[in-house]
């Protein structure tokens, strides 16, 4: 009975005015906003393009609906990680566990992309329309399903994420409803941010790996402070564009 009026008592604040108020007046605050704000929208941008082929075979005018009816889902599901997660995350063990999973997300993008990727052909048929979901449900209400699951699977990384930048609640219910709105609202600024800067994408699964990090050696006391943290973005978002310039240089030297 303890840990349901534990939960309970996690989603009651989330109408603490009184909380919202300070949170809306504290300049680290609004540093941890804008942390979350970037995470979620280098990560969404990718994932809003898994989604768009996920829909391609459909008609436009049910294209919209099927991503809506999943947008309503992921909304529901983080909601409840939240606040589930919220009493979970005091665990030790479930922050190893959170931990590894940053971590393995990381390390598996940074393996896959030494690993040749798939052709342009193979994306642009989208979702196998034989699969056991379109079989099940049909082409639209199947597509509905998958859509939903790959919601969930995306959101278990963002509320993870924000779990490691913080376990104020209302960080963790401001970015998991960012991670919603940048998905559906604000992706197509992101995906065109990364294709003119690509090594962002890089710069967002490094920012995962220290989360992870982060999110480890808390569970042995060991907290870093936010204006660490935020100088530790700084400098990665920093050296991306170092970077960035010096890929650029060396296309133009090949040029010539």
């Amino acid at each position: 009975m303890s840990v349901l009026q534990g939960i309970l008592d996690t989603y009651a604040q989330f109408f603490n005015w009184e909380m919202w108020g300070q949170v809306l007046t504290d300049p680290v605050a609004w540093g941890l906003i804008g942390t979350l704000v970037i995470l979620e929208g280098l990560l969404s941008a990718d994932n809003a393009l898994v989604l768009a082929v996920m829909v391609k075979h459909l008609p436009p005018d049910q294209r919209k609906k099927a991503l809506f009816y999943g947008l309503l889902g992921a909304y529901v599901f983080r909601f409840i990680a939240i606040g589930v997660g919220v009493f979970l995350i005091k665990l030790w063990w479930v922050k190893i566990l959170g931990a590894g999973y940053l971590a393995w997300l990381s390390i598996k993008y940074f393996m896959d992309k030494r690993k040749a990727a798939q052709s342009d052909e193979e994306e642009a048929h989208g979702m196998n329309q034989t699969g056991l979901l379109i079989r099940l449900f049909g082409t639209f209400w199947g597509t509905v399903v998958a859509v939903e699951i790959m919601d969930i699977a995306f959101s278990v990384d963002s509320v993870l994420a924000a779990f490691g930048v913080s376990e104020e609640i209302w960080v963790l219910l401001v970015g998991g409803m960012l991670g919603v709105l940048m998905m559906r609202g604000i992706a197509g600024v992101f995906l065109k941010l990364i294709d003119r800067i690509p090594e962002l994408e890089t710069s967002a699964y490094v920012l995962i790996l220290l989360i992870a990090a982060k999110m480890l050696i808390a569970v042995f006391g060991i907290h870093l402070p936010h204006s660490v943290f935020f100088i530790i973005i700084l400098v990665t978002f920093g050296a991306t564009f170092v970077v960035h310039y010096m890929n650029k240089k060396k296309e133009v030297g090949k040029e010539s």
